[in-house]
């Protein structure tokens, strides 16, 4: 403290508090909370002016990540050390003096939350400022004298050649005003505050005005700050402004006007308050308040027109967190007990957990993994045409990859368990995947499984079919499962997987890894892994199951085994099965498939069952021969079949 009658408040404000960030904006809560009147301080340009601002210098705004910039000038300005009572302040405040010209805009920034920015006008080629994207690798020294590499992703304040400052951040060593500036440029603007914050941590650079920026601001606050800054250097080194502004950007918008029900502010606080009480709090406040007292079927509505600094105040619902802040939530009744309404569970949350009661039971275990890779990592599991989707964060810069699949987590927990000699691991895990295609962000929320074979391979994908298939059952209930073969770049060997006959709703993909992907993740053995949306199956829950009466007549059974090509799929001998649409048949099962002597090299032996049933009678032999003769002939015609027997 500079004084002895001074007083520190150290005072914590929240992010969408930014218009008390400031002695003016403090002042004014007090001023609301204690009833009393604010007292602004006195601002107003001197009489004295110079020629008009257009004629020294000029501003052009390349970016609308600048909506508003203005610029004054003040000439024959005499630099030097500042009065006591200014030097006392920003020590108050923890900063240190530069000069007289430097400590006025940081002290209207302190007192009135506007930052603002002094250039010495004979410094800048061209003596005009060009706010703009920085090329890349455009260097930039600071104030501070740290050194800085640009890109288009960083906004400048630039003169005919370079960057001079970096927008809401700090300004340039090249054009700072010291003890030999005659002319000064005042910077007033506005910066988008996702700007100014991604510049600013990509940079390591903060400074008391980004902090502000980073928050937002009052847009009516550009020209009372610029004024104010004006007349304080104009008053401490003798310089005359020159005539008027150049602004340039979006006028200052109009006030917003919200409504609030005094029933529903009453019911929302529990208290009785009255019209009339609110209005009182919320006058306090400066909103101006109206009460109509016949609108809202006569329970009255208040119109409030919201002042430009509070960006905090859109809905009704903040005016009734601000009525019951100013009367005190100390008022608000705390209830002895809470009534709750006993609600069936949500058949999403239902589904979800019986996704992991089947995985689990088919011996999965869930795992919760990170969300970034490397992109050695990653990238090998893009879709087709898919970009990789990074993040520009220096804690992250070995794995910058938002992840396009789940498998490579599991993966790298498959190697950690075998690290530590943990084999036969069987996970899976929900979550989203990200990636960039056409231009757009695509997110989507997936169910993967990863299974490690310790035994034959065939053994292991047909568990993975099984546990997928009960899973679905469990979902979905009746609703046909498909896999029918596909080439994937990250498998050896993968299915499509489906939901429905025929042109199904596909849902994601079954197969064994290939090598190269698990080299990648320094895996080693075979992995059966799947990789399906889980959407669809959630939406499909609870299940519509079809029920009817126990059969009262016997089936009939039987059993084929054909020979075929290897490439020949169990999908394919299945929909040329049902394609002969026997009217008897009541299941098809696939029982297996053998390869070896006596078969051919290159031919392999698949066996299925068929059971045969008539709903109002006995099943004889030579009604069901007819249609497995119809099945054998256009097996033989389609795939080439060779019956065995």
């Amino acid at each position: 403290s500079g004084a002895a009658d001074d007083v520190a408040l150290e005072i914590e404000v929240t992010s969408n508090r930014s218009d008390c960030l400031s002695h003016v904006g403090v002042a004014r809560e007090v001023a609301a909370a204690t009833g009393r009147t604010l007292v602004q301080p006195s601002i107003a340009l001197p009489g004295r002016v110079g020629p008009g601002v257009a004629s020294l210098t000029s501003v052009e705004v390349r970016d609308k990540a600048c909506p508003v910039y203005t610029a004054r000038v003040i000439q024959n300005v005499k630099v030097g050390p500042s009065p006591a009572w200014l030097v006392r302040a920003l020590t108050a405040l923890g900063l240190r003096s530069v000069n007289n010209v430097v400590d006025v805009t940081n002290f209207v920034l302190m007192e009135l939350g506007q930052p603002l920015h002094a250039f010495d006008l004979n410094k800048l080629r061209g003596k005009k400022i060009i706010v703009r994207p920085a090329t890349q690798g455009e260097s930039f020294v600071a104030i501070d004298s740290t050194k800085h590499t640009l890109g288009p992703a960083n906004l400048v304040i630039a003169d005919e050649t370079s960057p001079v400052a970096i927008a809401g951040v700090m300004g340039g060593l090249q054009s700072e005003v010291g003890f030999a500036t005659t002319d000064v440029l005042l910077e007033s603007a506005l910066f988008d505050a996702m700007s100014v914050r991604r510049t600013s941590r990509a940079l390591k650079l903060a400074s008391d005005s980004s902090y502000r920026f980073e928050r937002g601001l009052d847009p009516a606050g550009v020209e009372r700050a610029s004024v104010r800054a004006a007349q304080l250097i104009a008053e401490l080194t003798g310089g005359v402004i020159a005539q008027g502004v150049i602004r340039v950007g979006a006028p200052v918008p109009e006030p917003l006007e919200v409504t609030l029900r005094v029933a529903r502010c009453e019911q929302v606080l529990s208290l009785p308050l009255g019209g009339s009480a609110i209005v009182t709090l919320l006058d306090r406040l400066g909103l101006a308040p109206t009460l109509d007292t016949q609108a809202d079927h006569g329970n009255g509505l208040i119109t409030c027109t919201i002042p430009t600094h509070r960006l905090d105040l859109s809905r009704e619902i903040d005016l009734i967190e601000e009525v019951g802040r100013l009367h005190g939530l100390d008022h608000v009744a705390v209830r002895e007990s809470m009534p709750i309404v006993v609600r069936p569970p949500q058949p999403a949350i239902v589904a979800r957990k019986l996704v992991a009661q089947t995985l689990v039971a088919h011996g999965f275990h869930e795992t919760i993994t990170h969300s970034f890779l490397s992109k050695a990592h990653g990238e090998p599991f893009l879709p087709k045409g898919a970009l990789p989707l990074l993040i520009a964060d220096d804690r992250r810069k070995a794995e910058p990859l938002l992840r396009p699949s789940l498998l490579p987590s599991l993966l790298r927990c498959v190697k950690s368990n075998h690290d530590v000699g943990n084999t036969g691991v069987k996970l899976f895990e929900v979550a989203s995947v990200w990636w960039r295609q056409g231009g757009s962000i695509v997110e989507r929320r997936v169910l993967s499984l990863v299974a490690e074979i310790t035994g034959k391979q065939d053994e292991a994908l047909r568990e993975m079919r099984g546990a997928i298939d009960e899973l679905f059952a469990a979902l979905a209930g009746d609703a046909l499962t498909t896999f029918a073969p596909t080439s994937h770049g990250i498998f050896t060997a993968a299915a499509r997987v489906s939901l429905g006959a025929g042109d199904g709703q596909e849902l994601g993909v079954m197969g064994i890894l290939a090598p190269a992907a698990l080299k990648t993740l320094e895996v080693r053995g075979g992995v059966v892994a799947a990789e399906l949306l889980l959407a669809p199956l959630i939406e499909r829950y609870p299940p519509q199951r079809l029920a009817g009466a126990l059969p009262r007549f016997p089936g009939i059974e039987r059993d084929l085994s054909v020979v075929v090509d290897e490439a020949v799929s169990w999908a394919t001998i299945q929909n040329h099965v049902n394609a002969t649409t026997p009217a008897l048949m009541e299941e098809l099962r696939f029982l297996g498939t053998y390869r070896g002597k006596p078969i051919a090299t290159g031919r392999k032996s698949v066996s299925f069952r068929m059971i045969f049933r008539d709903e109002t009678a006995t099943l004889r032999h030579e009604q069901v021969d007819p249609q497995v003769s119809a099945i054998v002939q256009r097996l033989q015609s389609s795939v080439g079949a060779e019956l065995r027997v």
